[in-house]
């Protein structure tokens, strides 16, 4: 489609906010590395909360949930509906853990928690693997659907795609770091969702639709209309509900969905005021992601199946179009391809948004690792505080430079969701445990890592075809956590004085620690009290928590599906389950020495 100039003065706005937001406080954000990073640890829960919301919203989110929903129905998207109780785990259980902890990023964490040069090794790999490789992947996605979006909307190619935005979000986050990316996050996100409703309601809108009485009742989209999946199919609800919602969420590393938090999360809370707003940072941001955002995409992804019922339908459309890049995800932007001029300008603005939202998170948080987990110690150990900054400003052009050849390269968006499961099934719990047994040490997380890396091929190149991806993902996480929990008692622990630091500056609560505890008091080293009294009210939090975000979220579903008394009892639950979390909450952060400190 051509744009009219209503329509590039809306494209053209986003770019240029954020590059204002990003100059403006570049200033105050290059003073050394926290405040590039952290933005000197002195965040408001809301501000972080959007923040996270805007960074998992992206443009090839809309395009892996119309993957999901035109291949398995609503109910496939239990897939990632199932990650909302690690969610829920991390707010009222590790938020305030990784704030107390007091690292820059949450790679710091190993040689706060383990001893040696393993640890100190580990660090160092993980900020390549998991900074470095996976960032690449998980950009080289986002930039991916930006491709498609903008092939299909206004026939731009790739090339241009990647320079024009890439371009701008490098400027902007390497200009204004951590500050600059939240900030611009808040003014991105409210244009990306004000695009994701006005996409929904475009296609209401078509005549081929019918509005929402025509949509529903139409026998492409009646059949994948449920919520939950249909059991009398057991492999396919087995697939996508049963081990999701009893293994996958709790066994598998996942970026964005970390058992226990990690990555962009952690810096999230770790640029907390304290561990209260950190805490409220997840909770509110787990509440958008589930319970707010999905059904417009839904919308246009059931609406799609009418529009285009079959991938031979997208590639009759889009002839143009390589037949590699064509996959189900593209149906959500061919969409909106019909779209009017100013609405047409406003949804490309959102979907812009929503990539500059993204990337730069990761950008920043990715650098973060470069120069904090690698230069700082390897490189140029006593570099100053400006030479940091630049190093990671350097860093966010070379990642947005490399992910930008590597999503030429990529098909479709599930194939990218799919490869992230599959290389971190099986290192869930140890991410779990490690703050509340203190014998496991870095041995253990070096196993976790090989083995579900090595476990992961051996899935995609030697396990037999007839095996589901369901058997082949449970059979990753048995290996690779008997393997790493094997290699935990067969190995030396942590020393001793490092877990006497860990304990005195985080407080972790539960019996996991009681033997170190018992050996400090026959030493003679002094260790605070555990305070456990907030471990049994968090933990009542998180079903009620679990409860009222899926009661939301289904209750949006039943009012699109006009299922008025189904709505109501589920509006009834959330709201009784949103009561009980405001009890507990003024009891979950008690003051003390620890607290008080972090």
């Amino acid at each position: 489609m051509t744009l009219n100039g209503l329509d590039w003065f809306l494209v053209i706005c986003v770019p240029a906010l954020s590059l204002a937001i990003g100059i403006a406080v570049g200033r105050r954000s290059g003073l050394n590395r926290e405040s590039y990073f952290l933005s000197g640890r002195q965040l408001p829960w809301w501000l972080l909360g959007v923040s996270l919301v805007a960074t998992t919203f992206s443009t090839d989110t809309p395009n892996l949930v119309t993957d999901i929903v035109r291949t398995g129905g609503v109910s496939k998207n239990w897939l990632w509906w199932s990650m909302l109780p690690t969610g829920m785990v991390t707010a009222f259980i590790y938020a305030r853990l990784w704030r107390r902890s007091g690292v820059l990023t949450d790679l710091e964490f190993y040689t706060l928690r383990y001893s040696g040069g393993m640890a100190s090794g580990l660090r160092s790999f993980r900020a390549v693997y998991v900074g470095v490789v996976f960032n690449i992947i998980t950009l080289a996605s986002v930039s991916l659907a930006a491709i498609k979006i903008a092939a299909v909307m206004i026939g731009a190619g790739p090339l241009e795609v990647l320079l024009v935005l890439g371009l701008a979000t490098m400027v902007f986050s390497a200009a204004g770091g951590f500050l600059g990316v939240v900030l611009s996050d808040l003014v991105l996100f409210v244009i990306a969702i004000i695009g994701a409703v006005a996409a929904a309601v475009h296609v209401l809108s078509l005549p081929e639709v019918g509005g929402l009485s025509g949509l529903l009742s139409h026998p492409n989209v009646a059949p994948k209309l449920s919520i939950l999946p249909d059991f009398s199919d057991w492999e396919t609800a087995l697939a996508v509900f049963i081990i999701p919602l009893t293994i996958q969420w709790w066994s598998v590393w996942y970026p964005g969905s970390e058992p226990g938090g990690g990555g962009y999360v952690a810096q999230r809370m770790l640029a907390a005021r304290n561990e209260r707003h950190a805490a409220a940072a997840i909770l509110s941001f787990q509440f958008a992601h589930y319970a707010l955002r999905p059904w417009p995409w839904i919308i246009v992804a059931l609406a799609s199946l009418i529009v285009f019922p079959d991938l031979d339908a997208l590639r009759q459309a889009y002839p143009d179009i390589p037949a590699s890049k064509v996959g189900h995800d593209l149906a959500y932007s061919a969409m909106l391809s019909g779209m009017p001029h100013g609405l047409l300008g406003l949804m490309l603005a959102s979907l812009a948004a929503a990539y500059m939202s993204t990337a730069a998170t990761q950008i920043n948080w990715g650098a973060s690792y470069v120069v904090n987990d690698v230069w700082a110690r390897y490189v140029r150990p006593a570099a100053r505080e400006s030479e940091l900054v630049l190093v990671g400003r350097l860093s966010s052009a070379a990642l947005i430079l490399v992910s930008s050849l590597l999503a030429l390269a990529l098909s479709d968006a599930l194939q990218v969701f799919q490869i992230m499961l599959s290389v971190g099934a099986g290192t869930g719990l140890l991410f779990l445990l490690r703050w509340f047994w203190w014998r496991i040490n870095a041995w253990s997380e070096l196993a976790a890592m090989v083995i579900s890396f090595g476990v992961s091929l051996a899935m995609a190149f030697l396990a037999p075809p007839e095996w589901s991806d369901a058997f082949r993902l449970c059979l990753s996480v048995f290996i690779t956590t008997a393997g790493w929990m094997l290699v935990t008692v067969l190995t030396p622990p942590t020393d001793r004085e490092t877990l006497f630091e860990f304990v005195r500056r985080i407080d972790p609560a539960g019996p996991g620690w009681r033997r170190v505890r018992k050996e400090a008091a026959a030493m003679g080293v002094e260790l605070p009290p555990s305070r456990t009294a907030y471990l049994g009210r968090a933990m009542l939090c998180i079903p009620l928590s679990v409860a009222a975000i899926y009661a939301s979220l289904f209750a949006i579903g039943c009012a699109v599906y006009g299922q008025w008394l189904q709505m109501a009892v589920l509006t009834s639950v959330a709201l009784v389950s949103s009561l009980g979390i405001v009890r507990f909450w003024p009891h979950l952060f008690d003051a003390g020495p620890v607290a008080e400190a972090a």
